[in-house]
Formats: structure tokens, C-alpha cells, sequence
């Protein structure tokens, strides 16, 4: 991916070193979020209940300290920039006006709106400050666990990060949690898999539009993130975690699903054609 001397957004916000903690989780919940950490944009809120604050020890992998000027910060202000670029594009053509995320880069564990997390929850988005979050250590296990390396699947997550942050200002996302106890929990998390399939669609759209204005994507980029979707589908997941699969479960999307809906995304380039939750089949 050709990203060096692009500009940089000026919305991120790097708390790096700034010992937040860890959040430490009894019981079953462990495997829980060992799980979510296996899967991009994970509703921090649903964690709330189940977490305390620990200061004691870091996350494994996790950066310690914030460099002055460093490669991992200005490529994640690049897409970043990026994504601006494209939504505002995109949504000066649905007549609406874009409202640009801030990206917060943190170390082994972080306060949001949305509550405590730590580094091992993964990347998400806050709804409720209209925030991403990043621990620059989650693309070292992107490589080392997902065998997922390569600029590009890293920016894709940051895409799909920023997928949710796009749902919310169209409105979706507050649809979808209004559903909340008002439907089986089976039927929720069909709609959690559509949601999020979305956003996979919704990355590949910056994908197309910003090839097209700038032609950053390079030989064998789209198979990196691709591949990254493939690696965190839910059937895959489960399978690695317990052995077995449970569709009824699912929360984000099977392998396969994610890696279509990205590919739409990518091919169209058409935001009216990632209506996820209209679709017959996913």
C-alpha cells in the first residue's frame, strides 16, 4: 500500500503510554474476551457489567511507549485521512454532511464513553463519543495470530472501524440496539452479523473510491485484507476456540460472509448496494 507522504488527518489522539490499565475479567468471561479480541469492532458497551480496572500489569504485545515521531502513527493518520476523504464524498451525494471520527491510539487499556476496555477487547468504536479506539498491538497480533500481515489488511481494520462510525451517523446503528430485549437473542445476533457485514462493506467502499482518486492499493493488497476478513469470521473462530460451530452465535459473519461483503464493497463502490439487512442471503 502507498501511503508515505500522504496527508495526515489531524483527528488522532494518541494516549500511548499514558497507563490506562488492564481490564481484568473473572470467570468464563476470560474466554469471552479472548474471543472479541478475535473480531474487529466488538461493542465495548456489552463488557460493562463484566469488568474491572487493573493497573498492575500490562497486556502482553502491547506498545509501552510513545515514540516522537513514529511510521505507526502517521500510517494510521493517513487512512485515517483517507476515510475523510471518501465519506464526505460519499455522503455530500446523500445531501447529508459528514461528521469526521477521532481516532484514539492507547496502550494496554483505555477509558471511553462507552467504559473501561483494554488492549485485549481489540479495536472498536465508541458510539458514544463518536471515537475509535487503537492499540498499534493488535497488528502484531494480526500477523503473529490471523497471519494476516501487510499494511493494507491493517488499514482495512481501521476502515471497518470507521464502517461503524458511518452506521452510526446514518442512523443504523441505534436501530440495531434499540432491538435489544425486544427480540431472541438468536434473533439479535443475526442482526449484530448484519451490522457488521456492513461495515466490512462500508471498508471496501473506501477501498474503491480511494484507489480511484489516488491508486494506493498495490499488487496483492486486496487478497492482504481479504484475507484478514476470512481470518476473524465467526465459524472460523469458533471452530479454533471450542471445536465446534454454533451459527445461532454468530455475532459478526462467517468467513466467507465477511469476504463477500467486502468485495462487494471493493467491485461497487456503490454505498445503495450494502443494504445488509435487506438482503435475502448473506
Amino acid at each position: 500500500m502507498r501511503w508515505q507522504g500522504e496527508r495526515e488527518s489531524d483527528n488522532v489522539e494518541d494516549r500511548r503510554g499514558m497507563g490506562g490499565g488492564r481490564i481484568v475479567l473473572g470467570g468464563g468471561a476470560g474466554l469471552v474476551v479472548v474471543i472479541l479480541a478475535l473480531l474487529f469492532g466488538v461493542d465495548p458497551r456489552a463488557l460493562l457489567n463484566q469488568t474491572r480496572l487493573d493497573t498492575s500489569a500490562p497486556v502482553a504485545g502491547s506498545q509501552s511507549a510513545k515514540p516522537a515521531d513514529d511510521a505507526g502513527r502517521r500510517f494510521v493518520a493517513v487512512v485515517l485521512a483517507e476515510t475523510e476523504d471518501v465519506w464526505h464524498r460519499q455522503f455530500q451525494a446523500l445531501g447529508k454532511e459528514y461528521t469526521e471520527p477521532t481516532l484514539v491510539l492507547f496502550t494496554d487499556g483505555v477509558e471511553s464513553a462507552c467504559g473501561l476496555s483494554s488492549a485485549a477487547t481489540g479495536p472498536f468504536y465508541c458510539p458514544e463519543d463518536d471515537k475509535v479506539y487503537l492499540d498499534l498491538g493488535f497488528f502484531d497480533l494480526m500477523r503473529e495470530r490471523f497471519h494476516s500481515p501487510g499494511e493494507f489488511a491493517e488499514a482495512y481494520v481501521i476502515a471497518h472501524e470507521v464502517g461503524h462510525h458511518v452506521q452510526d451517523l446514518l442512523g443504523i446503528t441505534d436501530r440495531v440496539y434499540g432491538m435489544r430485549g425486544r427480540v431472541s437473542e438468536a434473533e439479535y445476533n443475526q442482526l449484530s452479523v448484519r451490522l457488521e457485514l456492513q461495515a466490512d462493506f462500508l471498508a471496501g467502499v473506501w477501498a474503491h473510491d480511494t484507489q480511484r482518486m489516488k491508486q494506493v492499493i498495490e499488487a496483492g493488497d486486496i487478497e492482504a485484507a481479504l484475507n484478514a476478513a476470512s481470518a476473524i469470521g465467526d465459524d472460523k473462530i469458533q471452530m479454533e476456540s471450542q471445536g465446534y460451530v454454533v451459527p445461532d452465535a454468530f455475532t459478526h459473519g462467517t468467513s466467507a460472509q465477511r469476504v463477500r461483503w467486502f468485495r462487494k464493497g471493493y467491485e461497487t463502490g456503490d454505498i445503495r448496494q450494502g443494504d445488509t439487512f435487506a438482503a435475502a442471503t448473506l
